[in-house]
């Protein structure tokens, strides 16, 4: 799976995105840095109910 270049970042790219980042079992900084980048691009109003709740679990859990 690849991101879509649409300009938005829906369910399926976020969830992609999280097990990219989490592969080795944890977030360097580097990778904190990517994704606070990339998830400033996320419409939370296009995300689902249950993908909204789980991307903003992710962003606390992990400093983002």
């Amino acid at each position: 799976m690849a991101l879509a270049d649409d300009g938005v970042i829906d369910d399926g790219e976020v969830s992609h995105l999280k097990n990219l980042a989490l592969a080795d079992g944890a977030l360097d900084e580097e990778e904190k840095s990517a994704l606070k980048r990339i998830f400033s691009l996320v419409d939370e109003s296009k995300l689902s109910p249950v993908a909204l709740t789980e991307f903003r679990k992710f962003r606390v859990a992990h400093d983002l």
